[in-house]
């Protein structure tokens, strides 16, 4: 099941790829494991899957230690808290999700006492969701700014979640909005390389992130089948 979906996935990529003028080598598959098991993780890797995004550090933390070894490229899509950026950058080889320049300056503390290069993307929170983490556009520069002052930590690109719709269309707008940002950060000064990545799409809209220049795409639903609800209090 989960290697027929993969296929499947991996299938509408390069069609998406295909319409947006690149090679679907250029699009990179995280697959979203939060609360599946390091079984589900197996399949999927036996299936040829490398990449797998976490939301929560110490749920990642424990299926690393369980998978180690296997050569497995762990991605932390989800907030970062403070107190928990000492553990990240020794197991994620990228995080996602840096929304300010003292929670980036922590994760590059860390990753300089762990020997690691963790790559980063800043997270753009640009409708302005309260319910929602990410930096607002006007801060973006400064952090990209400290990012590239890092000892260790490598800044590689930008990642989006937007406004939740049914609709790939009523969201493409949004993903324009990153590329255009991005585009706009790069005329200004910060080099294209430490740029080159947009992390945005999910199983219900990635195709048009890849339409509007997604690099990466961040997968779960798709692949695992649909996740159990928390039982009722």
């Amino acid at each position: 099941m989960i290697a027929a979906n993969l296929q499947d996935v991996r299938r509408r990529i390069d069609a998406a790829a295909q319409r947006s003028g690149r090679p679907a080598s250029s699009i990179r598959l995280i697959a979203v494991s939060k609360t599946f098991s390091a079984d589900h993780v197996r399949e999927a890797h036996a299936a040829g899957q490398i990449d797998f995004g976490e939301n929560k550090v110490q749920e990642g933390l424990a299926k690393a230690a369980e998978l180690a070894g296997s050569g497995i490229r762990w991605h932390l899509i989800g907030h970062l808290q403070s107190n928990k950026a000492k553990k990240a950058p020794a197991v994620f080889s990228a995080i996602h999700s840096v929304d300010s320049v003292e929670l980036l300056q922590r994760i590059d503390a860390a990753a300089a006492e762990a020997g690691a290069a963790p790559e980063i993307l800043i997270q753009a929170d640009l409708a302005r969701e309260a319910t929602k983490f990410g930096a607002y556009a006007a801060d973006i520069p400064a952090i990209a700014e400290a990012a590239l002052a890092c000892r260790a930590a490598r800044l590689t690109g930008l990642m989006l979640v937007p406004p939740w719709s049914e609709n790939p269309e009523d969201v493409r707008p949004w993903f324009r909005q990153l590329r255009e940002l991005r585009d706009g950060l790069v005329a200004g000064g910060v080099p294209a390389a430490s740029l080159a990545e947009l992390s945005m799409g999910m199983s219900h809209d990635f195709e048009a992130a890849i339409e509007e220049g997604s690099t990466i795409v961040r997968v779960g639903t798709a692949i695992f089948g649909r996740r159990a609800k928390p039982p009722a209090a």
